[in-house]
């Protein structure tokens, strides 16, 4: 919706107008016109305000990003009084004098209060309001000497127009101006974070202009970075359980070798329906970890106690195996395959959160069955003669018929 209001908007004169959705749980406090921002950072304001705007205008030009704005508001004037002190010191007149005279004119200097049986009235001193309306009645203004008599102000002062912000935001203890931003369509949000670190590069932005991402985009790089520590704390979780429940170094690494298919598949799967690798997307890989490795359990389950109790050999142990787990290895895979494709081809409202998580259950499960059934045979043969290659790995006892 807001794709196709955008275009009608823009033809409305005298407005600029910016529309984002609004999220059930926005990240960040700090309100802008659109979802993303990307703040500079300057401890010299005049820097900051020359190559703010050059930012802005390069982030525009990127087909990445949609409703390009700033909180930037640079467009208002200032009057700059200098004073001719020399001349203001032959006539004993001081800076002083010259700022109470400017402050009785336009500060709204309350000189008396006037009470009444019901009520107590201000009196503000100030110029009539047509004085008011044009900067150069300023010099209009005369200025009270010691003996009495009055100078005017241009005699005294160059009263000079000039352009300043109307506000100056401030980030921490520094100045700072934010852009804000949303996506174009078929964009995900990374490609844009590497876009707009890419353009700041380019247009030479000074090592004093620190420009970092806040509200949505920090938390996603933020999630960005903590991604790969959090899959390998999960794995080495998952290691330490199987080691303690076979009590073997080897039998986890061959468990855990059908992961790496269950993620390739389901990053084929968000690739094939071109969705987004989302945190959602990310926990549904987190589910794969133990929905996928199930298969290689109930097949080295069975093959270890074959070896131990029957005296098979390893291969005649895994094969066996493999005839006889086959059935419930499918249906349990079926189960959680076919649980998740509601979740992939849901529509509605809050689909689009839950699509994700099917995507990658269904991909991943899809593109691991038909790979772990032949793999984790040959990697638990091969695991096993290298052990038993290297001596930490006794074969197993004949059991004596009965």
């Amino acid at each position: 919706m807001v794709g196709e209001l955008r275009p009608k908007l823009a033809r409305v004169p005298g407005i600029s107008l910016f529309l984002q959705n609004v999220q059930d749980v926005r990240l960040g406090g700090r309100l802008s016109g659109a979802q993303y921002q990307y703040t500079l950072v300057d401890a010299n304001l005049d820097e900051l305000t020359q190559w703010a705007p050059r930012v802005l205008e390069k982030l525009r030009s990127l087909p990445q990003l949609r409703d390009v704005n700033t909180d930037q508001q640079t467009n208002g004037l200032r009057l700059d009084v200098t004073v001719d002190r020399d001349t203001a010191s032959r006539l004993g007149i001081t800076p002083q004098a010259i700022d109470e005279t400017l402050y009785d004119a336009f500060g709204q200097r309350q000189v008396a209060t006037m009470y009444t049986q019901l009520n107590q009235y201000r009196v503000v001193l100030e110029v009539k309001p047509e004085f008011q309306v044009n900067p150069s009645q300023v010099q209009m203004l005369y200025v009270r000497t010691p003996s009495g008599g009055q100078v005017p102000l241009s005699a005294l002062a160059k009263v000079t127009e000039a352009p300043t912000a109307l506000s100056v935001n401030h980030q921490g203890q520094f100045p700072a101006v934010t852009i804000s931003f949303n996506l174009a369509p078929d964009t995900a949000l990374g490609q844009a974070v590497t876009a707009i670190d890419r353009a700041t590069r380019d247009i030479g932005l000074p090592a004093s202009a620190r420009g970092s991402f806040q509200g949505t985009a920090q938390a996603f790089q933020q999630s960005l970075a903590s991604e790969p520590f959090l899959i390998a704390f999960a794995l080495v979780a998952v290691y330490i359980v199987l080691g303690v429940l076979y009590e073997s170094y080897v039998h986890p690494i061959t468990i855990l070798s059908t992961l790496p298919s269950a993620g390739v598949g389901a990053l084929l799967a968000l690739l094939a329906v071109n969705t987004e690798f989302s945190i959602i997307a990310l926990i549904g890989i987190i589910l794969l970890i133990g929905i996928v490795k199930k298969n290689a359990i109930m097949m080295i389950d069975f093959a270890i106690e074959a070896e131990r109790d029957q005296g098979l050999s390893t291969i005649e142990a895994i094969y066996k195996a493999c005839l006889l787990r086959f059935r419930p290895i499918l249906m349990t895979t079926l189960a959680a395959l076919l649980g998740g494709v509601p979740l992939a081809i849901g529509h509605g409202a809050g689909a689009e959160l839950r699509q994700p998580l099917g995507i990658t259950i269904v991909g991943g499960l899809l593109f691991s069955q038909m790979l772990t059934l032949f793999t984790t045979p040959v990697i638990y043969v091969a695991l096993d003669r290298f052990t038993r290659r290297k001596g930490t790995h006794p074969v197993p006892a004949m059991q004596p018929a009965t």
